[in-house]
């Protein structure tokens, strides 16, 4: 079968601030660009059966070629902004009556293509001209961000009707989800299409961890978005991880050093340690709570499953669980800190208390 209509959407996501003003950012980016800003919704599910913490704010950044292979093909570029910090900017190919072999060479020259240098030049310069017009929305903005890449192939519509069944049943899709020419073993090809979903006969879902293939007749773009959404989700949590990572040889190194000098104020530097040890505690748990209600599906069981799926196998559980970890240790640390602390305090307090009752005792001898 041939595919009559398509698009191949390449994702990067950065991590570019602590948190974005979505508000002044659509606002911003309206008065200095005249460009199109809309707020994000899952146009074919129902209000009430999603719902987004915040809803990401979508910037239209306008057409660009990119190098495919050894072509230069025309794509679309928008960014979408999450208010807890990340830009996901997209690179939409669009595709039209091309066979389906050659359509998964397509996307595997365009997966292919984002380790290219002149390929993170362009999205170097998109991200650049993003924070050149909003960055005032930047909240404690990233100077290094962290990455994310993805892979989406969509297809619209084929020369002839084909049902899910049909679709996993007579077309190749490994070589697509795997990126590869070289034949898989069984067990390979397996794992490969054990993640695929379908609401209707005519429509089909097929995840992995770095791409994933749609056929969408509806011409829906939910499970993309929610695709999306899991990647931004798994990138912030890396951030707080590497933020953890960073935190706890500074908060060990920190201790070693209040503990290694003795001195009458031992209890205030132990506070200190502790009130910044709590801080850094409610921080990342305030940031965790809004990640993970970032998207909250109820009553769309279907996008339930793909989105829950997707989060296992952008291994989004096993990150939380690391950042889960470190934050217990650090807890406990301050819990520690407090209550040595509290006992360096109550040392100093009997300690005065000993010397008035010494100066006192003195104080009566040289009476009498």
């Amino acid at each position: 079968m041939n595919v009559q209509s398509g698009q191949i959407v390449v994702l990067r996501l950065f991590e570019v601030a602590y948190e974005i003003d979505l508000k002044q950012a659509e606002s911003v980016w309206t008065e200095r660009s005249g460009g199109n800003s809309t707020r994000s919704r899952l146009v074919g599910t129902p209000a009430k059966a999603v719902s987004f913490g915040v809803p990401p704010l979508v910037l239209d950044l306008g057409p660009l070629t990119l190098q495919i292979g050894e072509q230069l093909l025309p794509v679309f570029a928008s960014v979408r902004l999450y208010d807890f910090g990340i830009a996901a900017i997209a690179l939409r190919l669009p595709v039209r009556e091309i066979g389906w072999v050659e359509f998964s060479r397509l996307a595997n020259e365009a997966s292919q293509a984002i380790g290219l240098t002149s390929t993170s030049q362009i999205w170097d310069g998109l991200l650049e001209r993003l924070r050149n017009v909003i960055a005032e929305a930047f909240i404690r903005p990233t100077a290094i961000p962290l990455q994310e890449d993805y892979l989406i192939a969509v297809v619209e519509a084929f020369d002839q009707p084909v049902s899910a069944q049909a679709l996993l049943d007579r077309m190749d899709l490994v070589p697509l989800l795997s990126g590869r020419d070289r034949e898989l073993s069984e067990g390979a090809r397996r794992d490969l299409l054990e993640h695929h979903f379908s609401y209707f006969t005519d429509d089909l879902a097929v995840v992995t961890w770095d791409r994933a293939f749609l056929y969408e007749p509806q011409r829906e773009t939910d499970v993309a978005d929610v695709l999306e959404i899991a990647n931004a989700q798994l990138l912030e949590m890396r951030v707080y991880d590497e933020m953890l990572d960073a935190e706890l040889p500074r908060m060990r190194a920190m201790i070693d050093a209040a503990r290694g000098r003795t001195s009458l104020f031992a209890s205030r530097r132990y506070a200190r340690l502790a009130r910044r040890l709590h801080g850094v505690v409610a921080e990342v748990s305030e940031l965790t709570e809004r990640v993970d209600n970032a998207l909250q599906v109820t009553e769309d069981v279907y996008l339930a499953r793909v989105y829950a799926s997707a989060m296992d196998l952008f291994r989004v559980p096993n990150v939380t669980a690391a950042v889960d970890r470190k934050l217990a240790i650090i807890r406990d640390t301050y819990m520690a800190l407090h209550s040595e602390a509290a006992g360096a305090r109550a040392e100093l307090l009997e300690l005065v208390v000993l010397i008035l009752i010494f100066v006192e005792v003195i104080m009566s001898l040289i009476r009498h």
